[in-house]
């Protein structure tokens, strides 16, 4: 009892000693830094105890510079031999003296050789053009290209809160390409949608992200990114910001003469990556080197790029990080340098895109086989909604889109370094590249052998170790989650090999493998096409080796699918393609089951400098494929899309269907079923419907094998041999369903806009659709759309529908079923800013065709109620009754017995829509060439002609599930145990005015804003040990007390000493 007193004040001081020590908060007000950025509003920076959580809102605009044009060449060329090629091309141009100087440019790769000049040519012709692409030296020439970012940093709406409540975060706004502000419509008119407005999103208590991912583990390791080169492309960086302690070198780009962050976002993206306190990044010990290619404007150019490109090349830039993107997968030399930095070994990490939860909206350069693309996630591991999602849009409309984005990772309430200090909170894909970029800049400096870090290895490592999210589709999330730990055990066993992405093809895997997993496959469809991505890590560049082999498994009848492959030809830079397209044998027409079978590939890639010479490596991998077959189902289930005539931004300015949407004019989602139309082929598919793709004219399919073939949002004009051959099919049953779109060449001439920042007109090549063609098409019916431009609400068959921007049927057979509706005249609105309503507005026609056995043709003046992008009320219903009588030749009652029902139209009222005099169609048109200002046809092409692989049969069993971890071939994780973690303990150092009390080495666990509740936790473990060891000892001290005395037991001597001792007359002392 009397130890209770002298042990309490060792307690009390324990207790003291630990609270104000682990949970105490550095002191200190934030402030703003909204003063350094004329155009955003960065918001408060945090230092104190309250978070800044703020939403960042990202749009592009781009547009070509007049009179600039980027001359590219076929090597480096100092400046001075680049001006006499350029003089020397001109100079023997067909009209004469070309007026043209080279436009300088200041700056750090100024003073080296450069594989591109800018000129601005004044009155530039295509001859002149077409001359300096003549000279021997000169690759490409293209016009130079603006790019204006709108980067503005929204505060919460809510007051500040601790960092440790749980809170929501408001999500940002879409990052469309083009902006349609310089439209001359009034602003009651563009009103936008609100697809994307603010939403709430519920998290978790906001963290550091590095901790989240386990970053620590690395840094106890000794690995903090030390000796990793690092580049952040973005809005530059402060001289002296406290959160950084390597900054090697920070160049400007730009035409401003600063080199400081005047917005913030660079300087959270650096923060992300490299930041050593408070909101601690990933890789604190890497070289960080800042290209500030943005203006406070948020104005940067190609060149820019290029320059900054160029140099990073330079000055052998390990992982660069480019939290920017946009649609135009055909800005060449943008997309060229992309390609040379990744040869030069520059791991490129990219932002997917901020454009979800559409699909279709994968950015560039984020979509690109050879970089690294970054979708988000929030705190739940949910698919963020911003987050774009695939598939890619290049290889459409005769092949089928790469599986992207590559990884996930947290993107949603991810905090990064205030502009000047402190920390802040923000979203976006912007957001989670970082992340990942500074997650490859600390794996890379793990690797002891920095020769096998390369872009294809990395990637390679990367999605390999993913965590596959339950629930969510291969073109949402990839691969799965970014897993730093895995990622690091497959990078440090890792050997030169090839692997595929995806690793394997499994038709019944849903939902992952969406869409081939929600429709079986027969005979007589249209072959599945699987886009495979080959990545190639034993070198830069690479080959197949002979042919993939098709090996079908006997056991599991593999010989009832045929197999057709083709590939790239070279695999360069460091990645190609495998397209697997897969069909029905005829044997299999009446079978259902599941065949199995492998494709094997072989690669091959020039050995090292310390191999033999001119020898090769090589690796072979196995693609495992898996379907489901069932029976050819009936005619009149089969729908057949039309994806052949859907035309696309980019190259073209082709605009929205609705034209409401002031923000988002470009059609660039590429109109096909599993993009923009992808909720109408789900409700297709649940209505028990078979829906294919046609990416071929149309006289390249069988009508007897369909029902009804769709046509929505068409812009491509048709072969005259499309024409007769569709009057014929039709004839003889297939029948036809038209979803048209707005076209009137006033509101085209309108709705161009020039740009005040390029000086540039951009013109509508269509309108919605391409009317004139159409009209083209059925007009052997008797039938035609006519140029009138209508919206408006009303009620049809009892169901609420919303006409947006769509055009009006001018002339229908006198014996077919018409509705007619009263509409806003939406073209006067545009044109004269006035408001009509119009009177019967005929907008939906149903007809049959008298031949015996003929189809049916219904016609519908819109498509927006069926396309994803801006749909407000949809009308699948009428697309289901639609189909009812294309295919059944059931008529809706609903619509016989419409009191809206008129009499047909002539087509007398008014002319028929003609085409845009001077449009500029037959540059992106697969149909129409140019011919004396006049475009013609172009000689139909020929059918697509498949080449079945050779089947060699395998008479052995077929794995049961075709996903595990995906491990490449050298790599097995569940024998890569990590090393001993040994102890890193940080050092402290005096703080100098103005910083904030954190440790500058990532070790342990770091005091800030962002652990706030494990400085609230840690001071109870701390009591509770503390009366664990008092327990202790108390126990220890009271038996000690309570137990009585023993004396020692006295040993007796033995008998012979006794005897000696008496005989010598000495006594023993005691």
């Amino acid at each position: 009892m009397l130890l209770v007193p002298v042990w309490a004040p060792m307690l009390l001081g324990l207790l003291l000693g630990f609270v104000p020590v682990v949970g105490m908060e550095p002191m200190g007000e934030g402030r703003s830094d909204s003063e350094h950025a004329p155009n955003s509003d960065p918001g408060p920076s945090s230092s104190g105890s309250n978070c800044s959580e703020l939403t960042v809102k990202l749009e592009f605009s781009s547009g070509v510079v007049e009179h600039e044009y980027i001359v590219g060449f076929t090597g480096y060329f100092s400046a001075k031999a680049r001006s006499l090629y350029i003089s020397s091309a001109l100079r023997n141009s067909e009209h004469g003296a070309v007026e043209w100087h080279i436009v300088p440019r200041q700056n750090p790769a100024s003073d080296f050789p450069s594989d591109f000049e800018l000129v601005h040519i004044r009155q530039a012709s295509p001859s002149s053009l077409l001359t300096l692409e003549d000279h021997p030296y000169i690759k490409r020439v293209t016009p130079q290209r603006k790019v204006f970012r709108t980067l503005k940093y929204i505060p919460s709406s809510e007051p500040a809160e601790p960092c440790n409540a749980t809170r929501g975060t408001q999500s940002w706004q879409s990052s469309r390409p083009f902006r349609r502000s310089s439209l001359s419509l009034a602003s009651g008119f563009w009103h936008a949608t609100g697809r994307h407005s603010s939403r709430r999103l519920l998290r978790a208590i906001p963290r550091q992200v590095a901790q989240i991912l386990q970053a620590d583990v690395l840094w106890q390791m000794g690995h903090t990114g030390a000796g990793v080169k690092v580049a952040v492309f973005d809005t530059g960086l402060s001289e002296k910001h406290p959160h950084f302690r390597n900054v090697k070198e920070r160049t400007n780009w730009t035409n401003e003469k600063t080199l400081d962050d005047g917005l913030g976002h660079g300087t959270f993206v650096a923060g992300v990556i490299a930041s050593m306190r408070e909101c601690q990044g990933f890789a604190p010990d890497s070289e960080l080197h800042i290209f500030r290619v943005f203006t406070n404007n948020q104005v940067s150019y190609t060149s820019w790029f290029l320059d900054a490109f160029n140099y990073a090349i330079l000055k052998k830039i390990d992982v660069l990080n480019l939290s920017i993107g946009g649609p135009d997968f055909m800005d060449h030399p943008f997309v060229d340098k992309v390609w040379e930095l990744t040869a030069n070994k520059v791991i490129m990490v990219s932002a997917i895109g901020n454009d979800g939860p559409l699909y279709g909206t994968l950015n560039n350069p984020a979509d690109q086989m050879d970089v690294i693309g970054v979708g988000g996630i929030d705190f739940e591991d949910n698919i963020a909604r911003f987050s774009s999602r695939g598939m890619t849009t290049w290889e459409l409309p005769g092949g089928y889109g790469r599986v992207k984005p590559d990884i996930v990772t947290y993107g949603s309430g991810v905090r990064g370094s205030g502009m000047k200090e402190g920390c802040r909170s923000l979203s976006g894909t912007s957001v989670a590249s970082p992340v990942v970029a500074g997650a490859v800049t600390l794996l890379a400096s793990t690797v002891l052998n920095r020769d096998l870090v390369n872009p294809a290895s990395m990637k390679q490592a990367l999605i390999a170790s993913a965590r596959r999210l339950p629930g969510v589709n291969m073109f949402e999330q990839g691969h799965g989650k970014l897993d730093l730990i895995r990622a690091y055990q497959i990078l440090n066993s890792y050997k030169p090999q090839a692997s595929l992405s995806p690793s394997y093809i499994d038709l019944t895997e849903s939902p992952y493998m969406w869409p081939y997993c929600s429709q079986p496959i027969y005979y007589g469809g249209m072959p599945t096409i699987v886009n495979v991505t080959i990545l190639n890590g034993m070198g830069v560049t690479g080959r197949i080796v002979d042919k993939p082999i098709w090996a079908p498994y006997l056991p599991q009848n593999g010989d009832h699918i045929d197999v057709a492959l083709s590939y790239s030809p070279v695999l360069w830079p460091w990645a190609g393609y495998l397209a697997v397209s897969i069909s029905v044998a005829k044997k299999a027409a009446s079978w259902e089951g599941i065949a199995q079978g492998h494709v094997m590939v072989t690669v091959a890639s020039p050995a090292g400098n310390d191999s033999e010479a001119g020898g090769e490596m090589t690796s072979t991998v196995k693609l495992p494929i898996k379907v489901k077959i069932v029976p050819t189902p009936p005619r009149s289930k089969r729908v057949l899309w039309d994806q052949y005539h859907n035309l696309r931004y980019p190259p073209g300015y082709f605009p929205r269907d609705n034209l409401r949407m002031k923000n988002d004019p470009l059609d660039w989602n590429g109109d096909h079923i599993h993009t923009n139309f992808r909720d109408m082929y789900q409700h297709l598919r649940s209505m028990g419907y078979f829906v294919e793709v046609l990416g071929a004219p149309i006289t390249c399919f069988d009508a007897s094998q369909y029902g009804t073939l769709l046509m929505v949002d068409s812009e491509e004009e048709y072969f005259p041999e499309e024409i007769t051959k569709l009057r014929r099919d039709i004839d003889n049953g297939l029948s036809l369903i038209v979803f048209s779109d707005w076209y009137n060449t006033s509101v085209m001439r309108k709705v161009k806009f020039y740009d005040e920042n390029t000086r540039q007109w951009w013109m509508p090549d269509t309108g919605g659709a391409n009317v004139p063609a159409l009209n083209d098409l059925i007009s052997v019916w008797g039938m035609a759309f006519s140029d009138g431009l209508y919206e408006g609400d009303f009620t049809l068959a009892d169901h609420d529908m919303y006409y947006a921007s769509g055009c009006s049927i001018a002339r229908f057979p006198e014996d077919g079923i018409v509705i007619a509706k009263n509409l806003k005249d939406q073209g006067l609105e545009v044109l004269k800013q006035e408001t009509a309503v119009v009177e019967g507005v005929p907008i939906l026609g149903l007809y049959q065709t008298p031949s015996d056995g003929g189809g049916r043709i219904a016609l519908y003046g819109d498509s927006n109620c069926i396309d994803d992008s801006h749909r407000q009320k949809d009308c699948f219903w009428m697309l289901d009754a639609l189909l009812q009588y294309t295919s059944y030749s059931m008529t809706p009652p609903s619509l016989i017995h419409s009191h809206s029902r008129v009499t047909p139209p002539t087509g007398t009222e008014r002319p028929l829509p003609q085409r845009l005099e001077g449009n500029h169609l037959y540059r992106y048109s697969k149909v129409l060439e140019p011919h004396l200002g006049d475009p013609k046809p172009r000689p139909l092409p020929a059918c697509p002609h498949l080449s079945w692989a050779k089947p060699q049969p395998v008479n052995e069993t077929a794995p049961s599930n075709l996903w595990k971890h995906q491990k490449l071939l050298s790599v097995d994780l569940d024998k890569v145990a990590l090393p001993n973690v040994r102890a890193y303990r940080p050092q402290v150092r005096p703080l100098s005015p103005g910083e904030s009390g954190a440790w500058d080495i990532p070790g342990g666990i770091m005091p800030g804003h962002y652990n706030q509740e494990v400085g609230q936790t840690i001071p109870v473990f701390a009591f509770l040990g503390a009366m664990v060891v008092l327990s202790f000892f108390v126990v220890q001290l009271t038996k000690a007390k309570s137990k009585p005395k023993r004396r020692k037991p006295r040993i007796k001597r033995p008998m012979y000493l006794q005897q000696q001792q008496t005989t010598t007359g000495k006594n023993p002392g005691v």
